[in-house]
């Protein structure tokens, strides 16, 4: 037994997994242990408790996301042939914008094209109806001046609501002038320079004895004033379509709340 210590303490010194920069090895340290295991129930109490602190509703809505994104991912053929024609519409509109700015293939012509959307403003053509009542003379220009003032107000109201409930913007980030402001005509749909020339036309040939070339110049003026807004990014297609329905609806609208002609003096007896 003396002799076989003596070896075996020989034996572990010779043993190179005793030394102290080996002992990690065989035997791993107890703080590390510690600290670990004290991690490991610290990150395990954390998630307990957050799932206990998670609402009811979010669980429903964590099960219901995959759901929600096959319904993304499937959508229905409604909304595939709506979301295709918006996107020809947006795409066609900004290839006719040649006069969206001065850097454009027809910028040269913007201050032009601007002139021809004057036209069919609301804000001249009320001065200019109200000229014309002030120096009427008969009963019959009275009440045809009085109605088209009365279409002219309805159309600034009528698109100016309109657009307030869509507030869609035009193709291209274009300002609306002074004028625009006045009547309140800010956003793209429906058109208003496009509603109002088709109101007027149409109110000028069932009420004013015109010649047919004079009657085919003024058909030309609405469609002529209608895509100018298109042309100079104001507007989408779909925009001045819209416009040309909705003016033929207001004329429609006036005819059957005509004013007639003892209405007409008696307004113009209280102005």
């Amino acid at each position: 037994m003396p002799a076989s210590q003596p070896r075996s303490r020989a034996r572990d010194r010779n043993n190179v997994l005793n030394r102290a920069e080996f002992l990690s090895l065989n035997q791993p340290l107890k703080g590390n242990q510690e600290s670990r295991s004290s991690s490991r129930k610290q990150s395990g109490q954390a998630g307990a408790a957050g799932a206990q602190n998670s609402n009811p509703k979010e669980r429903r809505q964590s099960q219901q996301l995959p759901e929600e994104d096959c319904m993304q991912l499937n959508p229905s053929f409604k909304g595939i042939a709506f979301n295709s024609l918006l996107a020809i519409d947006i795409c066609m509109s900004k290839r006719l914008g040649v006069c969206a700015n001065t850097a454009s293939s027809w910028g040269s012509a913007r201050s032009m094209i601007n002139l021809l959307g004057i036209t069919g403003h609301g804000i001249p053509w009320i001065a200019g109806t109200l000229i014309c009542l002030v120096k009427s003379s008969t009963l019959a220009g009275q009440e045809v001046l009085m109605n088209l003032l009365l279409a002219l107000l309805l159309d600034i109201m009528i698109v100016a609501g309109l657009q307030k409930l869509a507030k869609r913007k035009g193709p291209y980030d274009v300002n609306p002038g002074l004028l625009d402001y006045l009547t309140m005509d800010t956003y793209a749909f429906p058109a208003g320079h496009a509603s109002r020339a088709a109101m007027l036309s149409k109110f000028f040939l069932n009420h004013l004895v015109l010649a047919i070339p004079l009657r085919i110049l003024l058909v030309i003026w609405a469609l002529c004033v209608g895509f100018s807004r298109v042309m100079i990014g104001r507007h989408h297609i779909t925009d001045v379509l819209s416009g040309f329905v909705f003016g033929y609806l207001q004329f429609r609208l006036v005819e059957l709340i005509w004013m007639p002609s003892n209405t007409c003096q008696m307004l113009i007896s209280i102005w």
